[in-house]
């Protein structure tokens, strides 16, 4: 009988950030991946004496590192009831997608991380510091990149998956790497992230090298490392005052997305390092240390979209993209129910004021 291997994946209930498990089945040719189960007493999703948790399919694609006809499978971690677990928080996305589908919505994930042999990042010596930042950033020479082997593997691995990643580069610390993952709608790009993240972590292992998704990999004057989300709807993408306006409504639930954007983000968000603090909310045009930046290229078209730089390199994306769904896109039907024009703000009339000046 001919058969394929299916390597499912799922994410876990390790708290406070949740991590990627994966286990093989062998499946009959022409046979979909079925539901499967596994042991959640020992992945912090249940107890020993009802251990039993379910592995329902939701997105399959090519295993690049197997080849051939075998599948990476995604799966949403379920109840034996049939109900989402409640680490599950891929099922409360596709919901908040669904309700705002006529918006149309895109998100670009910018995926920041760090590679480590042993435990210290790639680039450091095995006492003391690099050089500062400064050359690192999109470098070239071993003097200044390190680990590129890693990352050439990864992208072809994402590449031959059918992931939609758009692109590669070298971050501001040494061993810090970042791919892009987008523009696609949730939670299709949420789904797509958690593969490429696996898919990281997978290709490292033949060479000694793990990647971290923390925060703050390395205390001190350098660069953390975050997932900055860029955000448009169909309005956005032809007018630009729905993009100051979504900037707007994001200010307003400030502290709920910094509470649910990743463990650890006061240590990353500190005002410094090509962030704003997160005590704080502000948003402007090519501001890389502003929450939310608008792009110069933005606004000189007057439309497009916006970047939240908010998340951290370890948030959830399936809540990242729910969140900005709620808010964003909540607001603006909001406006769009009671009937009211919308106020040019002044924290947009300043911006307004810069568009002119950048463009």
């Amino acid at each position: 009988m001919s058969v394929y291997r299916a390597e499912y994946i799922w994410i876990d209930g390790t708290t406070p950030t949740q991590k990627l498990r994966s286990k093989t089945k062998i499946v009959p040719t022409g046979e979909k991946p079925p539901i499967w189960g596994f042991d959640g007493s020992s992945t912090q999703q249940a107890t020993g004496d009802r251990s039993d948790c379910v592995l329902q399919p939701v997105f399959t694609c090519p295993d690049p590192i197997r080849g051939g006809d075998d599948l990476l499978v995604l799966c949403e971690v379920m109840l034996v009831t049939g109900q989402p677990h409640v680490s599950n928080m891929r099922r409360a996305d596709a919901d908040m997608a669904l309700r705002f589908a006529s918006f149309d919505t895109w998100f670009g994930i910018e995926q920041e991380y760090t590679l480590f042999r042993g435990s210290r990042p790639l680039g450091f010596p095995d006492s003391g510091f690099p050089a500062p930042q400064g050359g690192y950033y999109c470098g070239v020479g071993a003097d200044e990149v390190f680990g590129r082997e890693v990352v050439e593997a990864h992208l072809d691995a994402c590449l031959k998956a059918g992931l939609k990643i758009s692109g590669i580069n070298a971050e501001v610390m040494p061993g810090q790497w970042e791919f892009q993952v987008g523009p696609l709608g949730a939670p299709e790009v949420a789904d797509q992230l958690w593969l490429a993240r696996w898919l990281l972590y997978r290709v490292g292992e033949p060479f000694g090298i793990s990647a971290t998704l923390y925060p703050k990999p390395v205390r001190g004057d350098w660069n953390g490392a975050g997932a900055h989300t860029n955000f448009s709807t169909n309005e956005m993408r032809r007018d630009y005052d729905a993009c100051i306006a979504a900037a707007e409504a994001l200010g307003t639930r400030h502290d709920l997305h910094i509470a649910n954007y990743g463990f650890g983000i006061e240590e990353r968000l500190t005002g410094l390092h090509e962030t704003c603090s997160y005590k704080e909310f502000r948003y402007g045009v090519s501001d890389r240390g502003a929450s939310v930046r608008i792009p110069w290229q933005v606004a000189k078209d007057r439309q497009g979209y916006i970047e939240d730089r908010r998340p951290n390199a370890n948030a959830d994306p399936y809540v990242t993209t729910r969140l900005i769904l709620e808010t964003v896109c909540g607001a603006a039907r909001s406006d769009r129910t009671s009937g009211a024009k919308r106020p040019v703000p002044r924290a947009a009339k300043r911006t307004a004021r810069r568009d002119k000046v950048a463009s």
